[in-house]
């Protein structure tokens, strides 16, 4: 039986040096294919590698994303309805897209309208100390923010026993939602938009200590549900907020709110939408009310 160093000799050709160089050139070759592939992977948003170097100071929803691979997104076509329920997630503009502001209205209402800002929980509490025997109902419309925030506003609600609202034609999205579920009673106006999607954080300086970004996506998902469950909302909120690239929205219908306990309360205008009826002066609550976005027209 032939030695292994026979056999090497033998696999060789007459000139050993040259097919070692040989094998040495196409292994080199190789490596630089599969380098190239994944550059043009990393590029195309295919895969992400991330700055392990920056860690997340402040929690946040609808801003800088995470640039994790988007798993949901490319199983979405194999799901029902698929990616015909994810609208591409509005810009915030005018008044949504500045910090959130905080006023007193008639009838006991608190509306609370733009982004929500870290620390802006803060202030709310501030005003709920001045103005909490008169409130009863916090009225929202923001396209989402900070989510540690969001949270802690919801648990303040919970605590005053306070009502939560998104009137007719209003949104509610990303971060917002989990100040909705907050309320005692959470009711949903006619065409009002309430969606959720996936998470992002800020990334701080280089100089603080490193930590993984999927590590924190986790942490704060389980904060998230852990909290829903708290309020009371069925937790497949979150599962569609994870399933959501962060681009996009998922929007609930009114039926989906009511049975996943994110509304208590839906109105109807009972009037089909037009421009000249966005927002219905008396809307009458129902179980079921019909939806349509607030950009859509009826074709009754």
């Amino acid at each position: 039986m032939p030695t292994l160093p026979r056999r090497f000799q033998t696999w060789l050709p007459d000139n050993p040096d040259e097919a070692v160089l040989r094998w040495i050139f196409r292994g080199v070759v190789t490596v630089t294919i599969v380098l190239l592939a994944a550059d043009l992977a990393r590029l195309n948003g295919w895969i992400v590698y991330p700055d392990l170097a920056a860690a997340p100071t402040e929690i946040q929803e609808n801003l800088p994303s995470l640039n994790l691979p988007s798993l949901p997104s490319i199983l979405a076509p194999l799901l029902p309805d698929g990616d015909k329920r994810l609208t591409p997630l509005p810009k915030p503009e005018g008044i949504l897209a500045n910090p959130m502001t905080i006023e007193l209205l008639g009838g006991g209402k608190l509306m609370v309208t733009g982004t929500i800002t870290p620390g802006i929980s803060k202030a709310f509490a501030t005003e709920i100390d001045k103005r909490g025997d008169y409130i009863k109902t916090v009225v929202l419309n923001s396209p989402g923010g900070s989510i540690a925030d969001a949270m802690a506003m919801g648990r303040l609600i919970r605590e005053k026993k306070f009502s939560t609202e998104v009137e007719a034609g209003k949104y509610c999205a990303s971060s917002c939602p989990l100040v909705l579920a907050g309320g005692i009673e959470r009711r949903a106006g006619d065409r009002a938009m309430i969606g959720v999607h996936q998470v992002a954080a800020i990334t701080s300086a280089a100089n603080s200590p490193p930590r993984d970004e999927m590590s924190v996506t986790q942490d704060i998902s389980a904060r998230c549900l852990r909290y829903l469950a708290e309020m009371g909302v069925n937790l497949q909120v979150w599962v569609h907020a994870m399933e959501t690239p962060h681009d996009k929205l998922f929007v609930f219908k009114p039926d989906e709110l009511k049975a996943l306990d994110l509304a208590t309360t839906i109105a109807h205008a009972g009037a089909p939408y037009s421009p000249d009826h966005a927002e219905p002066s008396s809307p009458t609550y129902v179980v079921n009310g019909h939806w349509r976005l607030p950009c859509e027209r009826s074709s009754e």
